[in-house]
């Protein structure tokens, strides 16, 4: 691939095929030369440094969250004046994309949603779940490791991901065949895709009608399952959401697996089949995946950034941001950041503070699918390993190794393969 030549004031970080492919270069120019930067094209402040992005993450009454899943460009009938825009932009939600998803809402909506998925996601349930993701797995390698070679994506990620929170949700098994019809067809992310996005919306239509259906029939009647255990979760103040409310939240749980995870295994397993070296040195201790998990996602964030909007007039960098500035955290540059990481350009299974990256978030947004993303990848590998003896990139599809071509997402906010071929040698049973 060429080297992309980083202009800040020419190349436009929405819009650069090139950028969009391979944005390390973007990351590091950047980094070292403008962590916080005003970009020429849209007005929008792009924040790459680590310090700098904590520094907005940490202040949600400063920036709000309502444009995060959107673009660089915030149209509004109305113009956004004042000393706090606020109940204006409240006001005009429907004009956000994803606006009913919690990602998008702010304090103190956000808290008491929040509320309600962090009683979905327990410690006690993750442990539970444990056992689900192991065999559902095998499940999968049962079916494509006996033919020596496979797209993972579509073959194993997009599947198990789906199934993965399905049985965190309590999802009656006789269910999950309409799970995988409805969101294993989705071609991947859909940002800057009006039509795909429309699909998208869809889907989680269908999926507000189930959980909906489902949350009716366990308040009517009760059972002992995870399912009503979400029925009758209530605010903080004790009150009881709307079935609709509790349907959003828990699909929230399926577009963002779908967005993250998926792309953080292909990510993953193209490193393992890419390098032999590290392939054995994880096949001869499990220990060490996930630390190779943590450094994966500091340098190579499924979901390179995400959007905010300035409801004060604040200062970050040494820029100052009026009300209604469009700010972009670039959580895949912030993990190259050397002032908090050593050698932030190499990979280091063990590096020990790997775990610092952003690439989940912080404050009050932080994934709360973290723990669940991070088991799924955890799994995955491990009995990827432990079944066989060998796993490398299908050549026919990807080139030799002085010339790989990727099947990567061409976008400015999510980093991962929209396919990935892979040749597999089974573990003698022996």
């Amino acid at each position: 691939m060429t080297t992309v030549e980083i202009n800040p004031t020419e190349t436009d970080f929405f819009t650069d095929a090139d950028v969009a492919a391979k944005a390390e270069p973007y990351f590091d120019y950047m980094l070292a030369n403008h962590p916080v930067f005003r970009e020429p094209k849209y007005g929008v402040v792009i924040v790459t440094g680590y310090e700098e992005a904590l520094q907005v993450y940490h202040q949600p009454e400063v920036y709000s969250s309502i444009n995060r899943t959107g673009g660089p460009v915030v149209d509004l009938p109305v113009e956004l004046v004042g000393d706090d825009i606020s109940e204006i932009l409240e006001k005009h939600r429907e004009y956000f994309s994803t606006n009913d998803q919690i990602v998008t809402f702010d304090p103190p909506v956000h808290t008491d949603h929040r509320a309600i998925l962090m009683g979905l996601i327990t410690p006690k349930r993750l442990k539970e779940n444990e056992q689900f993701l192991k065999d559902t797995a095998d499940h999968f390698l049962d079916e494509i490791l006996p033919l020596g070679k496979s797209e993972f994506i579509w073959d194993y990620c997009k599947g198990y991901t789906i199934l993965a929170v399905a049985d965190l949700l309590g999802v009656p098994e006789h269910d999950h065949a309409m799970l995988l019809e409805l969101l294993a067809s989705e071609p991947g992310p859909t940002l800057g895709n009006l039509e795909l996005q429309t699909a998208h919306h869809n889907r989680l239509e269908s999926l507000y009608d189930y959980f909906v259906a489902r949350i009716e029939e366990r308040r009517a009647v009760p059972q002992d399952d995870v399912l009503t255990g979400m029925a009758l979760a209530t605010f903080p103040d004790g009150t009881l959401p709307q079935p609709i409310e509790v349907a959003r939240i828990a699909s929230n749980l399926f577009a963002a697996g779908q967005e993250t995870t998926v792309q953080l295994m292909g990510i993953t397993l193209q490193r393992i089949a890419d390098d032999a070296e590290l392939q054995e040195r994880l096949r001869q201790d499990f220990s060490l995946i996930p630390k190779f998990i943590e450094e994966t996602l500091r340098v190579e964030a499924p979901i390179k950034g995400s959007f905010r909007i300035t409801k004060r007039p604040t200062e970050i960098g040494g820029l100052d941001l009026p009300v209604g500035t469009v700010v972009m955290l670039l959580n895949g540059a912030s993990g190259r950041d050397g002032r908090i990481f050593e050698n932030p350009t190499e990979f280091e299974v063990e590096r020990p503070n790997a775990r610092q990256h952003l690439a989940f978030g912080r404050g009050i947004h932080t994934c709360p699918g973290a723990p669940l993303a991070r088991a799924e990848a955890v799994f995955t590998i491990q009995r990827f390993l432990e079944r066989t003896s060998s796993i490398s990139i299908d050549e026919w599809h990807h080139g030799t190794a002085d010339a790989r071509e990727w099947d990567l997402i061409s976008s400015y906010k999510f980093r991962g393969h929209t396919h990935l071929y892979l040749e597999y040698t089974v573990k003698d049973a022996s």
